[in-house]
């Protein structure tokens, strides 16, 4: 019996356990055993992905972000622009996976590239963005739920208002349960995953047909949607409609997952790959159809934006308190299970990277509980998450900092080994899913892409700025990089080999030097 794969799940064909070994091969090339247990499939791993993205999570918890930047423009040309940008960032990271398929994803493929400093760094990258969006996606739910049982008792404390505890015990819950779920194990993650794809599916068909022909329109709706724009943030419209990227840019994340279960699937040269593009793929499409049905659905601009919650508001003023409610319910649980993945994918690199003592107490958190899933790293992913919220005690736009951070803490990490491929192609040897000729011009544009919203969401939101409006997000990455390159510089870089393979490496180059 394979101690690496549960009792009951040893049902695999003489194909599947052909493919089994290969991967483990493949783990043991890299400088690793098999640890984790490899049960999902490739549909499994497209679900993680794409339920981190959640098309019913990011367009609505920022649905009145982007129409206060640009309106309907921020829906209607902002993601399809972003969509397109960021599938070059997928179309790469796709390619890079296939040819190191371990759990680490981003760190690995740094350190493998550029040496063990990159790989370090890539990895507080890809740690803080992915902390910052865990803490985006539970946090956004929880100002959800606030509203939701506001609109059954007024009284309730809502965001904004006296009381926004009460936000932020809600929050705390989700992220308990999140975290107990995944130390469950992969399984039940993995079931949960699969049905959250059809979920996420089946409620934007649902939340767009019910609003699109159960509720009434005006005449010009395609005119309203595609040739009106405004900006409420005092800046000039263009600049609005760049600042309401976010909404898509967002939303559009997380797909690093697919990468980071690499160790647990089925197929790990090129399952992982196909998940990571076709998450992005799907979520661009049915997320546009959203967001196009919400859009022709606003009864009001100038009510919507006043509005507590405005999808709510929208929900409810178009078909009444019980139909806008449960279908703001549903969403809610989309959102649910979007926050449940990105807990998995966090812990996945905390391990990963915990594992060739990237972290402080290494040891501790790359540790597995008995039924192999990374408990401590999991504990850890929840508590960052629960940390990084807490400044929205004292003020209202923590929230939009937070997704701006996990946005450019994530694509940093993300292209990180696009660009070290590009200059180091002599270290890469593509895997069986590559891109072939299109390589290099795909890198440089996902390289080019991240450069751009980098500088783009570290500008200010609001005119006038004031210190209540202010963007944050370039002082506290400022403060980051500042502390990790003083923690490197001083002690890093004397004591972090790197992965195993590495190690190893530099051993042999150092007996033959003897």
């Amino acid at each position: 019996m394979n101690p690496r794969v549960p009792p009951d799940t040893i049902q695999h064909d003489e194909r599947e356990i052909d493919t089994i070994q290969h991967d483990e091969q493949e783990l043991k090339r890299f400088g690793y055993v098999q640890e984790l247990y490899r049960t999902m499939g490739g549909f499994s791993n497209f679900a993680i992905s794409f339920t981190i993205i959640s098309i019913l999570s990011g367009p609505l918890t920022l649905f009145a972000f982007g129409l206060t930047a640009s309106g309907p423009a921020a829906a209607a040309y902002g993601w399809p622009i972003v969509t397109v940008f960021v599938m070059f960032v997928a179309l790469n990271m796709a390619e890079t996976a296939s040819a190191f398929p371990t759990t680490g994803g981003l760190y690995f493929w740094s350190s493998m590239l550029g040496g063990s400093g990159w790989g370090w760094f890539t990895g507080w990258f890809n740690l803080i963005g992915q902390v910052a969006i865990t803490a985006g996606i539970d946090y956004g739910l929880a100002i959800f739920i606030d509203a939701l049982i506001n609109q059954w008792a007024p009284h309730f404390p809502t965001v904004g208002q006296p009381g926004v505890e009460a936000t932020l015990g809600i929050y705390a819950v989700l992220l308990l349960i999140h975290a107990l779920l995944n130390i469950n194990g992969v399984r039940i993650v993995a079931i949960l995953n699969d049905v959250s794809v059809w979920w996420h599916v089946g409620g934007a068909t649902l939340i767009v047909a019910t609003l699109l022909f159960l509720a009434p329109h005006h005449v010009h709706v395609w005119s309203f949607i595609y040739g009106f724009a405004q900006t409420h943030t005092g800046f000039p419209l263009w600049y609005g409609f760049l600042i309401g990227m976010l909404l898509a840019s967002y939303t559009i994340t997380g797909f690093d997952a697919s990468a980071h279960m690499s160790e647990e699937t089925i197929g790990a040269s090129t399952a992982p790959s196909w998940g990571i593009v076709l998450s992005v793929a799907i979520s661009g499409i049915v997320g546009y159809i959203l967001l196009l049905g919400m859009v022709a659905s606003i009864p009001s601009m100038t009510k919507t934006l006043a509005a507590a919650n405005p999808v709510l508001y929208i929900f409810t003023t178009r078909l009444g308190s019980v139909g806008g409610t449960l279908l703001f319910a549903m969403a809610l649980v989309a959102m649910f299970f979007c926050g449940m993945s990105s807990v998995t994918a966090n812990s996945r690199m905390i391990y990963a990277f915990a594992r060739d003592g990237g972290l402080p107490a290494s040891q501790k958190l790359r540790k597995l509980n008995k039924i192999r899933s990374p408990q401590n790293a999991i504990w850890l992913s929840a508590i960052l998450a629960f940390l990084l919220a807490v400044p929205a005690l004292w003020s209202s736009v923590v929230y939009s900092a937070v997704t701006s951070i996990g946005v450019i803490g994530l694509f940093i990490s993300y292209v990180t080994p696009a660009f070290l491929k590009l200059i180091h192609p002599e270290r890469f040897t593509p895997g069986p899913w590559n891109l072939g000729k299109y390589s290099r011009v795909v890198g440089w544009l996902a390289v080019g892409w991240v450069i751009f919203i980098c500088i783009l969401f570290s500008l200010p939101v609001v005119r006038p700025v004031t210190l209540s409006n202010f963007n944050y997000t370039p002082v506290v990455l400022v403060v980051v990089v500042g502390l990790l390159v003083t923690w490197y510089l001083t002690k890093v870089r004397y004591e972090f080999k790197g992965p195993a393979i590495i190690q190893k490496s530099d051993s042999e180059d150092q007996l033959a030097k003897l």
